[in-house]
């Protein structure tokens, strides 16, 4: 008699930063640059599914899905949102660039959407795009709808009158980076990009109490952060947007929402090497935010601990609790991306992150 054998994975019980972390089926859980979506005490982590070598930077297989109902234990759901075969000719097909996918629930539509920073095949970062797509369900299959970029022909409610003025023929040339010495407004990065809509890169989808939804990008080749409210149903920006950190050259960023103040987390431009992170507070969405310097406290605080941010997660049903998601980026070998959570605590009036071998929600 022959008998099979099955290896059941040892459920987690606890968090481990940096460590391998299996899903349901013994694999490292691959879901990079991602974000969660809470749904029926579920929780759905969509991220960016990585392969082997540098290759495994680009977008070969999608955007995989798991959930739990522990935040220990993960259960691979799939992909939920497919690259397009080589040949397609889609803004998505594979080989493309797909980063940072955030997917929020539209109770109006009954419709689960999703955002991410797009940069079609072939054309490395200089498109600085977003793709949308939606699903019925949240595990999907989500369909691509369009790629745009932010704000077309619209300007922000804190536009100045320099931004409007007649360009010249150096604030019209389209540079994926400004000279380290120089400042947005001299070449009016603003103005540069009215017509074809403001670069998207590093972003993020927040959804507040009121059900308002905001997209929050780095814009202005990497210069400044814009945070822009959305249509109702989540598939169009609205027309209301703000510039905020202007010049400050942010990426990766976060946000979450504590006694009615909003937090921010943001990290440096350098690429897939890690850097000092940023955070910042204010009392509305449209701020004015005040920076906070870096809630990294422990030994590690100057490249985060070795990650970039990428999602801040409030755990439900505990007060005031929050999780520091943030991404160990190994650029050589994609798929070996590790992740870093770590609880949020509180302390003279801004957030900080210690760091843990080990920790438990229990914590908070």
């Amino acid at each position: 008699m022959v008998y099979a054998l099955c290896i059941v994975a040892q459920p987690y019980r606890a968090f481990t930063p940096g460590e391998i972390w299996k899903d349901n089926k013994g694999i490292h859980i691959n879901a990079h640059g991602g974000g969660i979506l809470l749904e029926n005490h579920t929780y759905y982590w969509f991220g960016e599914h990585k392969t082997e070598g540098r290759e495994g930077n680009k977008a070969n297989v999608g955007v995989h899905v798991y959930s739990s109902t522990d935040l220990y234990n993960w259960k691979d759901e799939g992909i939920a949102l497919k690259v397009e075969p080589e040949g397609s000719d889609s803004p998505i097909e594979k080989g493309c660039i797909l980063e940072r996918p955030k997917v929020i629930y539209n109770a109006k539509t009954r419709k689960y959407v999703m955002w991410f920073h797009l940069e079609p095949k072939g054309k490395g970062y200089a498109g600085a795009m977003i793709g949308i797509a939606s699903a019925d369900h949240v595990t999907g299959p989500y369909r691509f709808i369009r790629m745009t970029r932010g704000n077309p022909q619209t300007w922000p409610v804190n536009v100045l009158e320099l931004h409007k003025k007649s360009l010249t023929a150096e604030q019209r040339e389209e540079r994926s980076n400004l000279k380290s010495n120089e400042h947005p407004d001299s070449v009016n990065t603003l103005g540069r990009d009215f017509e074809k809509g403001q670069h998207s890169r590093d972003m993020t989808l927040f959804v507040d109490d009121d059900g308002k939804a905001y997209q929050i990008r780095s814009a202005e080749s990497n210069s400044v952060i814009h945070i822009s409210e959305l249509t109702d149903d989540f598939l169009d920006f609205s027309g209301k947007y703000v510039r905020a950190f202007v010049g400050r050259r942010m990426e990766a960023p976060a946000i979450f929402k504590k006694d009615g103040l909003y937090y921010f987390m943001g990290s440096g431009c350098t690429g897939w090497r890690p850097n000092e992170a940023r955070s910042a507070v204010a009392p509305s969405i449209w701020g004015p935010w005040t920076e906070l310097g870096n809630p990294c406290v422990d030994e590690g605080k100057e490249l985060t601990y070795r990650s970039q941010s990428t999602y801040i997660l409030p755990v439900a049903g505990k007060k005031d609790a929050f999780i520091y998601m943030g991404d160990r980026w190994t650029s050589d070998n994609a798929i070996d991306g590790r992740y870093i959570w770590l609880p949020i605590e509180f302390e003279d009036n801004r957030f900080i992150i210690h760091w843990y071998d080990e920790w438990k929600l229990s914590r908070f």
